[in-house]
């Protein structure tokens, strides 16, 4: 590796980072993060926080594990690489898939798709929805709905059914037939309800008005996140999901679990429409599946889905997929996790210590009048929107976001802004002293603002 001189006269002069604007990045260089152990990072001038971003709410089995690094060097040794596409497989592929359908099998999932992520996967899914609609001898059935404030990553399909403008406006147009439902967010909505089941019926009333104007019979799948992530961690009431999953029964209308956060344990739960007592149609998945170590992901089929596609004539082909689909590495990674995600029981500990987290933020909410809402409660995803005004709800300003991280990060706590919003969403191994280490760091982020 260059000497540090050197890394840092080229920080962000050749790469561009994502989501953000290049000439910041050159103007204030991101942090280079250089090592990394259990649930602690160190960047290059030796300053070491507890990284309560896991990665990228990835990182569930922090940064240490063992087992899944020796899986990886192993596989490596023996083969590095081989297609998966139609004609040839490889062991660690039979292997991961049968895995991942154990792992979810309790939410019906029957089949495995592999991908190289989350995007892939829901891509994945919206392109295979189509497909099994006309496959049933419904071709009309071509547009979706999802939800404002959702993020369903950032290929043209999943910024399509996005839910957030800063990941649209600037790529449109989208792709066509992509429609918009009010987020079960309590803290902002257009019908100004508080209450989250009040709110998720009057969601539910716009969904069948919409698909009322649209006609039912041209709607191929409604996806949603069982608790928006990016969108600032909205956690619905838990009459909504089921709502969702009885208007998409009686519409014919397949319902697609974005579990790319929220699964392998993330929400307390190994998934999140588990969380809510729904089974969804499909489910896509990323993130945890290898804990950040390999890129892969993985869209999920329901059997009654799959079967559609495997009694089917030549129509039922499918013709999409990826180089790195089922890549063996990335196989052996997946395997490897799952069987250390299960062995450590990482959904009971996201359980307690997510509690404690959310408990600890809602304590700095009766100190810091800047916090304007605390969200969380269910697992390691824990958001708080930092406003200017209580009273008018006004976001808070973009350099006071950048004190309250800067200042968070200096105390020992790696936290990541969306927006006015504070995202959390540590490593599901982390201890109850490192969440104390947290909140601590946050107490003096807000004393600075």
């Amino acid at each position: 590796m260059k000497d540090e001189n050197f890394l840092k006269e080229n920080n962000a002069r050749q790469l561009w980072h994502p989501m953000g604007h290049p000439g910041d990045a050159q103007a204030n260089p991101p942090k280079i993060i250089k090592r990394a152990s259990g649930v602690t990072i160190t960047d290059i001038d030796g300053h070491t926080a507890v990284d309560a971003v896991g990665g990228l709410w990835c990182v569930n089995l922090g940064y240490s594990n063992d087992v899944v690094k020796q899986a990886i060097a192993d596989q490596l040794q023996e083969l590095p690489y081989y297609s998966a596409f139609t004609g040839s497989t490889n062991p660690s592929a039979i292997e991961a898939a049968y895995a991942v359908q154990e792992f979810f099998a309790e939410d019906g999932m029957g089949r495995v798709f592999f991908t190289s992520g989350g995007s892939d996967s829901v891509e994945t899914c919206l392109r295979l929805a189509r497909q099994y609609h006309r496959l049933r001898g419904e071709p009309t059935r071509t547009k979706f709905l999802s939800l404002k404030k959702g993020y369903h990553g950032t290929h043209f399909g999943g910024a399509s059914v996005n839910g957030n403008n800063r990941f649209r406006t600037k790529y449109e147009p989208l792709l066509p037939g992509c429609f918009h439902l009010p987020s079960p967010y309590t803290y902002r909505n257009p019908f100004h309800e508080t209450d989250g089941a009040r709110l998720s019926q009057m969601i539910a009333e716009a969904m069948e008005d919409e698909i009322a104007f649209q006609g039912a019979n041209t709607i191929a799948a409604f996806i949603m996140e069982p608790i928006q992530g990016a969108g600032g961690v909205i956690v619905p009431d838990a009459s909504f999901m089921k709502l969702m999953r009885d208007i998409c029964d009686r519409h014919g209308i397949l319902l697609i679990s974005d579990e790319v956060i929220t699964g392998f344990g993330r929400t307390g739960d190994w998934s999140g429409a588990r969380h809510w007592g729904v089974k969804p149609d499909m489910m896509s998945t990323a993130k945890g599946i290898t804990s950040g170590y390999f890129p892969v992901g993985a869209a999920l089929i329901a059997d009654h889905v799959a079967e559609v596609f495997e009694k089917s004539d030549a129509e039922g082909a499918i013709y999409h997929g990826y180089t790195y689909s089922a890549h063996p590495v990335g196989a052996a990674a997946v395997i490897a996790t799952l069987a250390e995600t299960q062995r450590l029981d990482l959904k009971t500990n996201a359980a307690a210590r997510g509690t404690q987290l959310y408990e600890g933020v809602l304590k700095l909410a009766e100190k810091h009048a800047i916090i304007g809402d605390v969200r969380g409660g269910h697992g390691l995803m824990t958001g708080i929107e930092i406003v200017s005004d209580t009273a008018a709800k006004t976001p808070m300003d973009a350099a006071t976001m950048a004190r309250i991280h800067q200042t968070a990060y200096e105390a020992g706590a790696m936290v990541r802004l969306g927006m006015h919003n504070i995202l959390m969403s540590p490593p599901l191994t982390i201890t109850e002293a490192e969440i104390d280490t947290i909140l601590t760091a946050l107490d003096k982020g807000f004393a600075a603002a």
